[in-house]
């Protein structure tokens, strides 16, 4: 499901266009800067789906509407040493997530460990971002965010929860660190986006249509979504127990549990329940938590042996006609340094979508 790429944008450009457009539609320069970065680091590192893409037909659109609120005004509902609960205030998810984050790893580098539970929110971008700040304070990240009800739990055939990523984030020693950000559906939607839009079958095993068989039809099955009447994306494993879909539909509702009901966010089909002619908050629901190493055993050692585990892994012997054994979070450094280097690659329709973006808001367009 190749596309084609007009031209290759840098960063900073993308970062100071995505925070004039931000700032334009009344957002707070501070936050139209963590947006900024969290939308270009995920085109950095390989995740368009989650990036400048998002920028004006999910987020500016809704920010017009009403149904995210620019200017939000957060609370934190309760809080002890090493937990917390923060109303977002129907805002960006972003900036909340940024920050809450940046309360768990506080809160683990006192005690020991910190979590943090955020309601009232919204989309979120990628959750690897947030998980990799707790690396440089010697800690380890983890975050999860629920979403709207895309997948069918085994069995259904009806979507009753959210693609509900998780990320987790650890120093790596001498190696680069591990780095796991996955949704718990067997693929994300962005996925069935472009192939629609392309006009391309999908793999058998992605999704299945509104009677509960599997499809190659993009369009038939986010038709049905669309239309709340069947078909939605599979767990993680497919549509059977046998290779395991009940373990991804398992993972898919830990999210809803730790990110919607312990959050005191929404859950299943009541998040992110969207209708242009009448938009109302989200409701989203995020979860974060950081582990300071030391506070388990020296980090020298914890360094050394993640060195050791990764070295045992690649060192691994390969599989006919493969030359390499990855660790998480490698392909999207190598993809974030050479995009650095040359340029972030896009395509002609994005582009087209960003231009149109700065003639409707009146922002300086300087992405050629």
């Amino acid at each position: 499901m190749s596309t084609k790429f007009e031209s290759r944008i840098s960063a900073q450009s993308l970062k100071q266009f995505c925070a004039r457009a931000l700032e334009k539609l009344e957002v707070s320069p501070q936050d139209a800067r963590i947006v900024a970065d969290v939308l270009v680091e995920a085109d950095l590192r390989g995740i368009p789906s989650h990036g400048m893409a998002r920028l004006g037909k999910y987020y500016a659109e809704r920010i017009r509407l009403g149904a995210i609120i620019a200017r939000p005004q957060p609370r934190v509902l309760s809080e002890t040493q090493t937990t917390a609960t923060i109303d977002a205030g129907a805002g960006l998810g972003h900036p909340v997530a940024y920050r809450a984050m940046q309360e768990a790893i506080k809160k683990a580098l006192n005690a020991g460990t910190g979590f943090v539970a955020v309601r009232n929110s919204n989309h979120y971008g990628i959750a690897g971002y947030y998980a990799m700040m707790a690396l440089e304070h010697n800690c380890i990240g983890f975050t999860m965010t629920n979403g709207a009800a895309l997948v069918v739990p085994t069995y259904a055939r009806v979507p009753l929860l959210g693609t509900n990523p998780i990320a987790v984030a650890a120093p790596g020693g001498k190696s680069p660190p591990f780095v796991l950000d996955m949704s718990t559906s067997t693929v994300t939607w962005g996925k069935l986006e472009l192939a629609e839009r392309l006009e391309k079958p999908i793999h058998t095993g992605w999704a299945i249509d509104q009677s509960g068989r599997l499809s190659n039809n993009a369009h038939e099955v986010m038709e049905g979504v669309r239309h709340r009447i069947g078909g939605g994306l599979l767990p993680l494993g497919g549509a059977s127990e046998i290779l395991g879909g009940h373990k991804g539909y398992g993972l898919a509702m830990w999210v809803d549990i730790f990110a919607g009901i312990l959050a005191g966010a929404a859950y299943s089909t009541m998040v992110d329940v969207w209708d242009p002619a009448h938009p109302t908050p989200s409701y989203v629901g995020h979860f974060f938590g950081a582990w300071r190493i030391d506070a388990f055993r020296p980090i020298d050692e914890f360094n050394a042996a993640m060195d050791d585990l990764q070295r045992r892994l690649e060192q691994a012997p390969k599989a006919d006609g493969q030359e390499r054994i990855y660790i998480h979070g490698q392909k999207e450094l190598e993809n974030k340094e050479r995009n650095q280097r040359e340029g972030i690659p896009f395509p002609a329709h994005i582009l087209a979508d960003l231009r149109a973006l700065a003639h409707d808001l009146h922002v300086e367009y300087d992405l050629e």
